[in-house]
């Protein structure tokens, strides 16, 4: 009898496998995001409007407090019976206080924070604002308005916060609109000193306009600190708590995951990828190796974690803050020397145009033609001085005229919003400096009171577009552990554009 074949049975084994039995490829990876993960996300709503509103009034005190020697002028230099040299150095120091105090501030605020700083700053500015208005003597003004100028200095911390908390796509928007904030100080300074100084005095007009910045103080409270500086320092709970804030005012919510510092990535194969350690400051490598984080190669970075994947190894860091030699280092040096060179530019053509006209109505001069209104009082220095100081305050006319040429700031404005996101940053740039320099020339034709209003319209909204452009490029060009110490150095160049334009304001009005 031939037996049943049998079918052949296979045997199977089976073992429980561990997560870290597992492919790396297989891993399900935990979901993260970084602070411009969350920004994005959560979009534009109320906070970025409240934003706007009280970082944005941070130029209505700088453009009062910077404004304010312009409309001084004439009454300071009856008072004391200045100088055009003596006229032109009150402003100078402001701005030396400014160059000196941009580096100093941008350092400080991409260490310990860019809220405290603001905060700090126009503390300093409302103090020394104030004292400025008790000035016995012109030494004493000229010392005080320094001080103003280094605590106007931090002001630009404001500018920093509202980008680093800006979704991409609305800072070109948004920040030329900021401009609308500097031309309400300037008009209202302007404002306030036709009618101030002619009744009670610049005394007076200068106490009423520390007003501003002591209110603004106290709304600073509803404005938290930047949420990519926290994570630079590695408090990701306070960018956290920070950002979860935003998103309930936006009623909008933060993208699924943990929040986490921006990634070095590096490949596999990469030594960044080898055996745990620790660094010389005793904090854990894991699974950076302890060797090459001491090399000299190796990029100073303070490593805090690390993972590694089959493709790529992720390693979180945080870099050394606030290094001046970072914005000469051979990445940024060309970017660094061209912002400071344009930043220069822009602002001696502010500037100058700004104190020029003042000068140009303070001694009522058309094509060089001098006005019988205008008497010489002798100076105190010296009964024999050829250089006699000048006394003539402002007209009703001349307030008219300074104010209409102010309104040119905003002018521009829809023009320079769709230029910078059209065009971009630097074409647009491009355009508005090369018209500059076009109608400052044609400011030398002679030409009528209503001709010279136009020109200084024109060109008071030229360099206004050209202030706009270069400041969200230079926020936008350097990274946030050096954004700070770039825009405070950029600052810095720029006063000495500002240093230097009274002296010429002062001769352009002898021509």
């Amino acid at each position: 009898m031939a037996s049943k074949p049998t079918e052949p049975v296979t045997v199977l084994s089976l073992r429980r496998l561990s997560p870290a039995g597992l492919e790396p490829q297989q891993q399900k990876e935990p979901k993260t995001f970084t602070v411009e993960d969350a920004v994005e996300t959560i979009g534009f709503g109320r906070f970025h409007i409240a934003l706007f509103l009280i970082m944005g009034s941070t130029g209505v005190v700088e453009a009062m407090e910077i404004m304010l020697i312009a409309v001084v002028s004439p009454a300071i230099r009856c008072e004391w019976h200045l100088e055009n040299w003596q006229v032109a150095l009150v402003t100078t120091m402001v701005f030396f206080g400014y160059m000196v105090s941009s580096v100093l501030f941008g350092l400080l605020a991409d260490r310990y924070g860019r809220w405290k700083i603001l905060l700090l700053s126009f503390l300093w500015g409302a103090y020394f604002s104030l004292l400025t208005s008790f000035s016995p003597t012109y030494i004493w003004f000229v010392f005080l308005r320094t001080m103003v100028g280094c605590g106007v200095s931090g002001h630009a911390q404001g500018l920093i916060i509202k980008t680093e908390f800006l979704p991409t796509k609305y800072r070109g928007y948004m920040l030329p609109l900021s401009q609308v904030f500097w031309l309400s100080g300037s008009l209202l300074i302007i404002g306030l000193a036709s009618v101030v100084i002619p009744t009670i005095g610049w005394r007076w007009l200068i106490r009423i306009a520390s007003i501003p910045g002591i209110v603004l103080i106290l709304a600073f409270k509803f404005i938290p600190e930047s949420a990519r500086f926290n994570v630079s320092t590695g408090n990701t709970q306070a960018a956290l708590t920070t950002l979860q804030h935003i998103a309930k005012m936006n009623r909008s919510a933060l993208p699924e995951g943990q929040l986490v510092e921006p990634m070095l990535l590096l490949s596999p194969a990469s030594p960044l990828c080898s055996n745990s350690g620790r660094s010389g400051n005793g904090q854990i490598l894991s699974p950076v190796s302890s060797a090459l984080a001491n090399d000299p190669k190796t990029p100073k970075t303070k490593w805090r974690r690390g993972m590694c994947g089959a493709k790529l190894c992720a390693v979180f860091g945080q870099e050394k803050r606030g290094r001046f030699a970072d914005l000469l280092d051979a990445k940024y040096l060309r970017t660094t020397l061209q912002i400071w060179v344009i930043w220069l530019g822009i602002s001696f053509a502010y500037y100058g145009v700004i104190l020029a006209s003042a000068e140009l109505l303070e001694r009522d001069l058309v094509c060089g033609a001098k006005s019988e209104s205008q008497a010489a009082v002798p100076s105190e220095d010296s009964e024999g001085s050829q250089s006699p100081c000048y006394c003539h305050l402002f007209a009703p006319s001349d307030y008219r005229t300074m104010i209409i040429s102010t309104i040119g700031e905003i002018a521009l404005n829809p023009l320079n919003i769709l230029g910078i996101n059209f065009l971009g940053r630097r074409l647009s740039l491009s355009v508005t400096m090369g018209c500059t320099a076009l109608f400052f020339l044609l400011l030398n034709i002679c030409t009528s009171s209503a001709g010279l209003i136009g020109f200084l319209f024109t060109l008071r909204a030229l360099v206004a577009a050209n202030f706009n452009t270069i400041y969200i490029y230079t926020a936008e060009v350097y990274p946030t552990t050096m954004r700070a110490l770039g825009m405070g150095t950029s600052g810095s160049l720029c006063r000495i554009g500002a240093m230097v334009a009274p002296f010429i304001s002062q001769k352009r009005a002898h021509w």
